[in-house]
């Protein structure tokens, strides 16, 4: 493991096929788009290292893909994870309402009681919205996520779900400090109530 770096974590991206997750993925560790982006086959993975507070985590990111026929590569895909992002897209209702599958899926697969979970709703750069911002966020609310609308295409709140992601995980006792006996980080209690770049946006504890 690197030198400086804190710890290495697991996280998911899970949802329909065709919202966003592999854009949101290549936004996020490569800072492109490709409008032409082809539906994932099976897994894709990437790492990618992110300084939180000046503390160093090396991020595994596993791309899965939507469609059922690779349901049966589910159960490693979870095996693990300390934090997983819900992807929907804004402008398909039917993304949304697939969530709660989704959260079975994880229930049923997750090996950690305590994972984080993370809801981005995906291309508010589209005019044709069908789910409300506030629809995303009473969902996440309910099922104690946090929550952040984005768009791959333009960068908005990509960045931001990862950091804020990968935060709340480093706050979880016991998520990662199994990894690294004796390493404790101390996140500063100023930022609890930051107003940084993701201010504009919505997560919640």
């Amino acid at each position: 493991m690197d030198e400086d770096v804190l710890t290495t974590l697991k996280l998911l991206i899970i949802g329909e096929s065709g919202v966003g997750k592999s854009s949101l993925l290549l936004r996020f560790t490569e800072d492109t788009f490709d409008p032409e982006q082809s539906a994932t086959i099976g897994v894709d993975f990437k790492v990618k290292t992110l300084a939180i507070e000046g503390n160093k985590a090396k991020l595994a990111i596993w791309d899965t893909a939507g469609q059922e026929r690779f349901r049966t590569l589910t159960p490693s895909y979870y095996r693990g994870a300390q934090g997983v992002i819900l992807v929907y897209d804004v402008t398909r209702r039917d993304s949304f309402t697939k969530l709660e599958n989704w959260l079975n899926e994880l229930e049923t697969y997750s090996t950690r009681d305590d994972i984080v979970k993370m809801l981005v709703g995906n291309k508010i750069d589209k005019d044709d919205r069908e789910v409300d911002r506030n629809e995303g966020l009473k969902f996440a609310r309910k099922h104690s996520m946090l929550f952040i609308e984005a768009s791959a295409k333009t960068k908005d709140g990509v960045q931001c779900a990862f950091e804020e992601l990968v935060e709340k995980i480093l706050q979880t006792p016991g998520l990662w400090e199994s990894d690294n006996q004796g390493q404790k980080v101390q996140l500063g209690q100023q930022e609890q109530g930051r107003g940084r770049a993701c201010g504009g946006y919505c997560s919640i504890p």
